[in-house]
């Protein structure tokens, strides 16, 4: 589910929306990986943001 733009302080910060460029950019600057990578992990171990980090440092 994506984030609701339309209410600012309710982001969820725990996920990361692969639907969303922005939020897929800044999760890709953040880890140092392309937003393809932040793609491929998403759709090996699914959105949470722990799980991705987890999934790029093996």
């Amino acid at each position: 589910m994506s984030d609701d733009k339309t209410k600012q302080g309710a982001r969820d910060d725990n996920n990361i929306d692969a639907h969303d460029a922005s939020e897929v950019e800044y999760a890709a600057k953040q880890f140092s990986v392309t937003p393809q990578q932040i793609r491929d992990a998403i759709a090996e171990v699914g959105n949470s943001r722990a799980a991705v980090e987890k999934y790029l440092k093996k």
